[in-house]
């Protein structure tokens, strides 16, 4: 028996996965598994240009060997049947393709490793009047807010929702320097010494960060998101959120 649809649902058109690795992965199964519960039907759509290979193995699960939104894609149809329509973009985001892959009322759970590929999407729902970006960061390397480092055990998670025109909560760019001026490069850009240089992730900050996304996508949808940004470190056992929602529209920087 498929479950009531949550109030939100009906404003998108689709639910994009972009990146499908370590935290896309978790994401994408329970997504599909959400999405195919309820009344109501939204296309789940991965999109990675990057490829599943056996060193992976340490840290992803998937069935075979290749492009990694075309082989989540196969195993979560097979899982879900006809309950939900899932389809794979294969392809990196780029300047090139940005517009055709996010576009208005899209809701977009963005699970990417990289600063450069942030920034593009993120200027790119700033751009348009109805979107929800949700995006989980895990960058192997964050701190517990009494200035000591922690490796690999920290991560956060921001939303950045527009509707029809106005900024709800902040874009993801506006209080993360980081992400407005990235010194790294998008996948599709970057030298085989920079993607093998990328910062170690582990497994169960990876897991974390999609479970956090996942918490945020529930409260959007039902309407009852109170924060922003939040951010949590597993060897502390604690998540707290870091930038509260106003209750009334924020108007445009």
């Amino acid at each position: 028996m498929s479950a009531p649809s949550p109030p939100l649902l009906a404003r998108h058109g689709a639910l994009k996965v972009i990146g499908a690795g370590g935290v896309g992965g978790p994401l994408a199964r329970y997504s599909a598994l959400y999405l195919a519960s309820l009344d109501d039907e939204l296309p789940l759509v991965l999109v990675d240009g990057d490829a599943f290979e056996p060193a992976n193995a340490a840290r992803m699960f998937f069935a075979r060997a290749g492009n990694k939104a075309a082989v989540l894609a196969e195993e979560l149809s097979r899982h879900v049947g006809e309950a939900l329509l899932v389809t794979a973009v294969e392809e990196y985001v780029t300047p090139d393709n940005v517009a055709r892959l996010v576009r208005e009322d899209d809701l977009v759970l963005l699970a990417v490793d990289n600063h450069a590929t942030r920034k593009l999407i993120a200027d790119r729902c700033a751009a348009l009047a109805d979107v929800c970006l949700i995006s989980g960061g895990n960058d192997g390397v964050g701190t517990d807010g009494g200035g000591s480092e922690r490796a690999g055990t920290y991560g956060n998670v921001q939303v950045h929702w527009r509707e029809n025109g106005v900024d709800r909560t902040p874009p993801i760019t506006r209080l993360h320097p980081e992400i407005d001026s990235p010194s790294d490069h998008r996948p599709d850009e970057a030298s085989c010494a920079e993607l093998m240089a990328s910062v170690p992730q582990l497994l169960f900050t990876n897991l974390q960060t999609a479970t956090a996304m996942l918490n945020a996508l529930r409260a959007y949808l039902e309407d009852d998101l109170r924060y922003a940004e939040a951010c949590f470190d597993v060897l502390d056992a604690r998540m707290r959120p870091t930038l509260p929602v106003t209750v009334e529209p924020m108007s445009q920087a």
